[in-house]
């Protein structure tokens, strides 16, 4: 049987060079796939390796070059695009799975690739086997997508590669996205009440003064015979009078000052300010510093038992956030440790964090258990953010009905008080 020499790469991309005794060349290509080796060159002892490019497409150098411009070129619409964080969370998870069970990096994201429905990460995938295959580590691979993999991302498998537990921290990173996912949607939940409520009342408001206030605003001239009207029926009317014949400056005043908002949020100065509200507001302010601090929490806690350094993982942490001030305040701990202090510190000094997390990391820090530790507040405020979202949809639900009932009802009110005058001159005539 005779012998072929090949030039392959393994699952971490390492080149290997060898020889394996097969029939053909596809028998050795199958022979080392099935070793879980991903052949670039593959030829028969005695003869030169151009003989086999013309063999085994994908296999020889000349081919595997020309796949990844290829798919490059496929590709290249989707490049500046990014993925719903849910399609990243499932990927993650499956990659995890893979890995886990068994199989190779290379192969696992042979099989992603293939089911993957998302054209942006179905590309993205293409590109990231390919880059592997290439010779770069898996991290190196992701740090080229930076819009779908955050540096939170990159850095925890860039830690499980020097620590040779690449599934394990995938694993955690699943668990992570999972979570934080699950904190957002619950956030967002208790943010979704109340938005669709006032959207319906300004639609009925609007709908109202534009259609039927003036149909009873001239069944008051023809009725009443010049009488005056009541305050609160004049004052309804002369409102419907101002949308209905100014609507399109009001649609602009509208837009200019949502698009001033974008503009002031877009801004250094205005993304401080915007969230220094946030986390003041009534009602909202609690929830909004409880999910902070959670995310904070887990972020860290995942960083630092994956392997990351603190200083690092806080880098991450702060650019993550999610709030300019809680990122402000992580800023301060990372050039407190860099020092060589505390990190107590600074928490305590920022006015964010309350005393039990305060106290729940000191703990931590002097006993040495400091990532455990983080990843228990996040636990404990994961459970206070259910609290804070169910006690806030009881509380918003009669606090929008009354809304909702005072805006409707003001209005039919005003309509119908000059009715009771025009109903008493039937009467008397």
């Amino acid at each position: 049987m005779p012998k072929y020499s090949y030039v392959a790469l393994d699952a971490r991309g390492q080149e290997s060079v060898g020889t394996i005794e097969a029939s053909n060349t596809n028998d050795a290509v199958g022979q080392l796939r099935q070793s879980g080796y991903f052949p670039t060159s593959v030829h028969e002892e005695g003869k030169e390796p151009a003989a086999a490019k013309a063999k085994k497409g994908g296999v020889s150098v000349a081919k595997t070059s020309k796949a990844p411009a290829v798919k490059a070129a496929k590709s290249g619409k989707t490049a500046n695009k990014s993925v719903k964080p849910k399609i990243l969370m499932i990927f993650t998870r499956q990659l995890a799975t893979l890995i886990d069970a068994g199989l190779p990096l290379l192969r696992g994201l042979q099989v992603l690739e293939k089911q993957e429905r998302d054209p942006v990460l179905k590309a993205t995938i293409a590109k990231l086997n390919d880059a592997v295959q290439g010779g770069s580590t898996f991290s190196e691979g992701l740090a080229q997508h930076p819009k779908i993999f955050n540096k939170l991302y990159i850095n925890m498998v860039k830690a499980g590669e020097v620590g040779g537990v690449l599934e394990l921290v995938l694993i955690r990173l699943a668990e992570f996205q999972e979570k934080a996912q699950k904190v957002k949607n619950k956030v967002v939940a208790a943010m979704f009440y109340p938005v669709i409520v006032l959207f319906i009342a300004v639609g009925i408001m609007g709908f109202l003064l534009v259609f039927i206030v003036p149909k009873f605003e001239q069944i008051f001239k023809d009725m009443l015979n010049g009488k005056p009207l009541p305050a609160l029926t004049a004052w309804v009317i002369a409102a419907s009078r101002l949308v209905k014949d100014n609507f399109i400056v009001l649609a602009l005043v509208i837009a200019a000052i949502v698009i001033a908002y974008r503009l002031f949020a877009s801004t250094a100065g205005g993304k401080i300010i915007i969230d220094k509200v946030l986390l003041r507001l009534p009602l909202f302010g609690d929830l909004t510093r409880k999910s902070s601090i959670s995310r904070f929490s887990r972020t860290l806690g995942t960083l630092v038992t994956s392997g990351v350094p603190i200083l690092q993982a806080l880098n991450i942490t702060r650019e993550t956030a999610g709030n300019h001030v809680v990122g402000e305040a992580i800023g301060k701990v990372h050039d407190s440790v860099k020092e060589g202090e505390s990190i107590v510190q600074p928490l305590e000094a920022s006015g964010i964090f309350p005393p039990m997390v305060i106290s729940m990391i000191d703990v931590g820090e002097e006993t040495g258990q400091l990532p455990e530790m983080l990843l228990k507040v996040a636990e404990v405020y994961d459970d206070e953010v259910d609290n804070a979202v169910a006690g806030l949809t009881s509380l918003l639900e009669p606090i929008m009905i009354v809304f909702l009932a005072v805006v409707v009802g003001t209005i039919v009110i005003a309509l119908f008080l000059p009715l009771i005058t025009i109903i008493q001159q039937m009467q008397g005539g």
